[in-house]
């Protein structure tokens, strides 16, 4: 069988697969992850698991070898690199994967802080089962926490309390439920936009310089940025030239992005500088 052809055939074969269905084969290779050659098409190894995707909290090496016979779920199907990816994992703990998948973007859980991470917070919901490896089904990533800026994720909720979040997403890698608990409050800068224009002159501190500008906090809530070239007139090759973290000054505002929440600002626009 020709290369063009092999692909021609093996792209067919993996669009006949949908999200959902139960595959089975043979394991081809074990490594970080396990290479199944799917019944139907032995040519190649079509499908792969994850090594979360096979047996929470095991190893490859501890689970499968070479030769072994699998049946895995389809959770998603890659036509351009020619993979259908598989979870072994949800055919051990059908319980919790029945009720990660009857979950609907938007709907509202509720739980309490299990675990406080570098990486995210995990919640123990309350519906549900308990997930064999994490502390929690839930999990918010730092940047879902909250519209603010903050620090830690400590500085935003504790162990132990309670929250009602927003669910966004089904994380079949890891079997959770990722959550926004900042889609439970209001945006601050969308209230700042409404009440923001083009040409407006603002007060504000540098909170951060960049290689690139300065970023300038205009309220408690809300920073912009003031690109290199907007700094001063004269051009300048860093912006420690021109301020300081800690310096306040004025600065005009030269856009408001409410979509990507971007706001551009201007200190040579202004007339004036706070000292």
């Amino acid at each position: 069988m020709s290369q063009a052809s092999d692909d021609e055939v093996s792209r067919r074969f993996l669009a006949a697969l949908q999200v959902g269905d139960l595959c089975s084969g043979t394991v081809a290779e074990v490594s970080r992850g396990v290479s199944v050659t799917l019944d139907g098409f032995a040519a190649r190894p079509l499908g792969f698991v994850g090594p979360l995707d096979l047996s929470w909290g095991q190893g490859p090496a501890a689970v499968v070898e070479v030769g072994q016979r699998i049946t895995a779920e389809v959770t998603a199907i890659d036509l351009d690199q020619g993979r259908a990816w598989l979870s072994r994992a949800a055919m051990e703990n059908p319980e919790l994967w029945a009720f990660l998948k009857s979950l609907r973007v938007g709907e509202i859980l509720s739980g309490r802080i299990a675990s406080i991470e570098r990486f995210g917070v995990f919640v123990a919901l309350d519906d549900g089962p308990e997930h064999p490896v994490f502390p929690g089904v839930g999990f918010i990533t730092i940047p879902e926490l909250s519209w603010r800026r903050f620090e830690t994720a400590s500085d935003v909720v504790q162990v132990g309390q309670r929250v009602s979040c927003e669910f966004i997403q089904f994380d079949t890698w890891n079997g959770e439920a990722r959550l926004s608990l900042r889609a439970r409050q209001p945006d601050p800068f969308q209230a700042f936009a409404d009440g923001t224009t083009v040409g407006q002159t603002l007060q504000g501190r540098v909170t951060k310089l960049v290689p690139f500008g300065a970023f300038v906090q205009v309220t408690p809530d809300i920073e912009g940025l003031v690109h290199l070239q907007e700094l001063t007139w004269t051009p300048v090759e860093s912006p420690e030239a021109v301020v300081q973290v800690g310096d306040k000054i004025t600065v005009v505002v030269t856009e408001v992005d409410q979509e990507r929440r971007r706001l551009a600002l201007s200190r040579r626009q202004a007339s004036t500088t706070l000292e």
